[in-house]
């Protein structure tokens, strides 16, 4: 499984690498650019206003359901007509509410035509999602990372239009951007839809099954309350700074320019969870059937072995190596990257905000490999009260810090939440799974960890040189000692490469 696992990894890393950054650095900085950090400040937090409420649409569904389908594919002409239904009811429901909360919130009357249209694109996103759910669940892994790369390429040609195609006169507008989105995300949609519709062995035929429409609402209740929990204390952070400050919007802004690069070096970890759930989930049945036979009613549950702890620990040491990398030499080379890539609006500020926020992607993406495994266990009840207590800190760190620190302090209260959240899913996984310690992975990790670090403050201090090739080196040198460390091993490489 480690075999495939790496081999999925490297496609979709290599597809979105490809992709991504080009979207992310070329076109969504270029657009904030343009605009401002008032209005995108404005766009930022009428997103994450949005994503609040996402756990209404999505329900959690797409978790329940690329589980399912992973142990039992042949529920597939079953399940998909059914949930089709009861997800366009939910997509009722959430617009219906995303209004009611923007109109109690008290946003200005010409905010609500955007507020439906980014609420369009949080529906079509978790229709995506659960599209791309049957795929991967199918074990259909290199299909689904070629989708996964769609919306961004569609999006990519329609905002380098809008941009330098002089389609439309006078400056670029907020909403042809949003509009772009629409459309990028309702064409991938329409995509998966036709991928997954061609698995299906008998034709499509679309009701209403009240029943199967509770089943499915009932098993799905503990993702989705692992989702709200997830979103409200990632996303409540720039709510809270456009509320709480005079120049509310402008903070916003500053905090999803330097967020941006969390967003985008966090797509790998997001894509990891999705290729690994299918995987965790057929391993951890795999072991159950082989537990029941030599295990007796009386007789404790063994500590796991064999496959799944050893793909836990590739996919953690893969992840890092990179995250670990990127996060140190961001931080050491901050100011320098942000008035890069914003030259026309950044001040040194950016960077001391970029700061904290970057270090919260070494977390981040340890929370995406063990949420995973967890969710995969269906250890959900125990995660969501970790998720809640964190949600709980996260508040209370941003009203502690906002008023004081402003867009720093959110960065602040970011990092220390998703450190306590990660922290907190270890030490579940290890009890619930009764995972064995591993102290020469915790060294080996810490060791390149510190060497890191040291090989950046040595890079960021010699002299001659310009940022740009000292952050190079930086990379180079991270890569190079995540070879040295066996983080990422050439053995499995080069026999990757003979197939």
């Amino acid at each position: 499984m480690n075999r495939e696992f790496l081999l999925n990894a490297i496609f979709l890393i290599f597809v979105n690498v490809l992709i991504k950054p080009f979207y992310v650095f070329g076109i969504e900085r270029t657009i904030q650019d343009t605009v401002g950090a008032e209005t995108y400040g404005l766009y930022a937090t009428l997103f994450s206003f949005t994503f609040l409420l996402f756990i209404v649409n999505d329900f959690g569904i797409h978790y329940f359901n690329n589980r399912t389908i992973a142990r039992h594919p042949q529920l597939l002409d079953r399940y998909f007509p059914n949930i089709l239904v009861l997800k366009t009811m939910l997509t009722g429901i959430y617009l219906v509410l995303v209004f009611a909360a923007a109109f109690v919130r008290g946003f200005e009357r010409e905010v609500f035509y955007l507020i439906f249209f980014i609420a369009l694109n949080h529906v079509l996103i978790s229709l995506v999602a659960w599209l791309r759910s049957n795929i991967s669940g199918l074990g259909m892994y290199r299909t689904d990372s070629l989708v996964s790369t769609l919306d961004k390429i569609i999006l990519i040609i329609l905002c380098a239009l809008l941009l330098w195609g002089g389609i439309f006169t006078g400056d670029f507008q907020i909403k042809w951007f949003v509009h772009a989105q629409n459309t990028a995300w309702f064409l991938t949609a329409l995509t998966a839809f036709f991928i997954v519709k061609k698995q299906l062995h008998r034709p499509l035929r679309l009701r209403f099954n009240w029943p199967f429409s509770l089943a499915v609402l009932k098993k799905s209740a503990p993702y989705a309350l692992a989702v709200f929990l997830m979103t409200a204390y990632t996303r409540l952070d720039i709510v809270i700074l456009e509320w709480m400050l005079p120049g509310g919007r402008h903070e916003a802004g500053v905090y999803a320019a330097a967020y941006r690069l969390l967003d985008a070096f966090n797509m790998v970890g997001f894509l990891f969870a999705g290729l690994l759930l299918p995987m965790f989930s057929t391993l951890l049945r795999k072991q159950e059937k082989e537990q029941k036979k030599g295990v007796t009613f009386f007789e404790k549950k063994p500590p796991l072995t064999g496959e799944i702890p050893s793909l836990l620990r590739f996919a953690i040491q893969l992840i890092w190596a990179g995250t670990i990398t990127l996060a140190v030499s961001c931080f050491f080379f901050r100011e320098e990257i942000m008035l890069w890539l914003y030259p026309t609006t950044a001040t040194p500020y950016y960077g001391e905000v970029l700061a904290c926020i970057i270090l919260t992607l070494v977390p981040f993406s340890g929370i995406f490999i063990y949420s995973t495994l967890l969710t995969a266990n269906e250890s959900l009840r125990k995660m969501n009260r970790l998720f809640f207590i964190g949600m709980v800190v996260n508040v209370a760190l941003n009203l502690l810090l906002i008023p004081h620190l402003k867009a720093v302090g959110a960065g602040a209260a970011a990092l220390s939440t998703q450190a306590f959240v990660l922290i907190g899913q270890m030490w579940i996984a290890k009890k619930e799974l009764r995972l064995p310690t591993e102290w020469k992975q915790v060294a080996k990790i810490g060791g390149f960890a510190l060497l890191v670090i040291l090989v950046n403050w040595q890079l960021y201090q010699l002299p001659g040189l310009g940022w740009l090739l000292k952050f190079s080196a930086a990379i180079a040198s991270g890569l190079l000692l995540a070879l040295l460390f066996r983080l990422v091993r050439l053995k499995m490489l080069f026999d990757l490469a003979k197939g």
